[in-house]
């Protein structure tokens, strides 16, 4: 494609602002998008590790733990799925895996491709894991790994990690969480629930660009990893080398996202100056208010309140938006009112929309700006 195309098609692009209330991305804060803009230093620069030990201090306090491997994994929160199961798992290893979505069945996906033999512990999707199924799975299979989701995206459900995780120490195993949406929404508690590794996302309530993943591993999970009897099959999330560089002795390992990390690091800054107990209040008022808002207009919840998490919350459509098609509405939102909503995944495609109110999203404003083009699309004359 010739230049003066190319300069002319990207001139031509909508670059109308969008209100991403769907399950990630969520917006950005100007803040954020100026530390991104700022000038360039090398990944060994010492004033940039200086600044990535700072990251590395505020995750630790965001995951309420004292690992000393706490860092942003230089790729998407997949990523840092993968590099859990990857350390944690030699072929023929056993892992009970909570599969309640789309997510606990990526899990389980991504460890039987690393060779273990995985015992899946099937839950209804909008219901939580059955905490007593998860036990029994885990004594009778005395597993190396137990894995589950804390907060499943494809559902809206949240889990409590703290009965399946002490079962699953008390058998020997390492826990692995999946925080990708909770972390910065809800308390995390890594070292108080007993979890080995997790890993997390920065695009949803840390309201950053999308492309790093903080992940956080015990010195349980380091020891694991140096015992192995094969090689890690990833070199590029093989936590072995990627210690030499996140830790004391900065060993070149890759080339560092700087500019993502200096966005990060005025996220972590933004959570830290508002506080946890203030931001999750805020999530929780922000979903309550979707839900008076949105009822009069016939949507409900699909997940129960003690189990429902407030940054991203599944709706049953009502026939309204059913009878348009719930996916030419979703395109009208966008086109016509620049909101992104969310659809349903597997069993749920086309039943139900997920609406994210995730960081800088959590606002009672946004749940008025999505009712009101709700209110124009749904009218008798739309």
């Amino acid at each position: 494609m010739p230049a003066t195309e190319l300069t002319e098609n990207t001139e031509k692009t909508d670059s109308r602002p969008r209100l991403l209330m769907g399950p990630g991305p969520s917006n950005v804060h100007p803040s954020v998008l100026k530390a991104m803009a700022q000038p360039l230093l090398g990944h060994l620069d010492p004033e940039f590790l200086h600044l990535l030990d700072g990251v590395q201090h505020s995750l630790r306090q965001l995951f309420s733990t004292q690992n000393r491997f706490t860092l942003p994994l230089s790729a998407t929160g997949s990523a840092g799925m993968e590099a859990c199961f990857v350390n944690l798992l030699e072929p023929g290893d056993r892992v009970v895996i909570g599969v309640n979505g789309v997510f606990g069945g990526r899990m389980a996906d991504v460890a039987q491709r690393a060779g273990a033999k995985v015992t899946r512990v099937e839950a209804h999707w909008g219901l939580p894991l059955d905490e007593e199924a998860m036990v029994a799975a885990i004594r009778s299979t005395q597993p190396k790994v137990v894995a589950f989701v804390h907060a499943e995206t494809s559902t809206g459900v949240y889990q409590n990690p703290e009965t399946i995780a002490r079962a699953a120490r008390d058998q020997g195993a390492l826990v692995v969480l999946d925080c990708v949406t909770s972390l910065a929404g809800i308390p995390v508690d890594l070292d108080g629930w007993g979890i080995d590794a997790a890993y997390s996302g920065t695009q949803k309530c840390l309201s950053c660009a999308p492309g790093l993943s903080p992940v956080s591993f015990s010195e349980r999970a380091i020891q694991a990893v140096s015992a192995r009897t094969h090689p890690v099959q990833s070199w590029f999330l093989d936590v072995g080398l990627l210690d030499g560089y996140y830790g004391g002795d900065r060993v070149y390992h890759h080339t560092a996202p700087i500019s993502a990390i200096f966005g990060l690091a005025q996220g972590l800054a933004r959570v830290e100056e508002e506080g946890m107990e203030k931001r999750t209040l805020r999530h929780k008022e922000a979903a309550a208010h979707l839900l008076e808002s949105l009822a009069p207009l016939g949507f409900s919840p699909l997940v129960a309140a003690e189990c429902r998490l407030p940054m991203l919350t599944t709706l049953n459509l009502p026939g309204s938006v059913t009878n348009q098609g719930e996916a030419n509405v979703r395109r009208s939102l966008l086109q016509n009112h620049g909101i992104e909503v969310g659809a349903g995944l597997g069993a749920l495609a086309g039943k139900v929309w997920r609406v994210g109110l995730m960081g800088e999203n959590a606002q009672t404003k946004s749940v008025d700006t999505l009712r009101s083009a709700l209110e124009a699309e749904l009218s008798p004359g739309a």
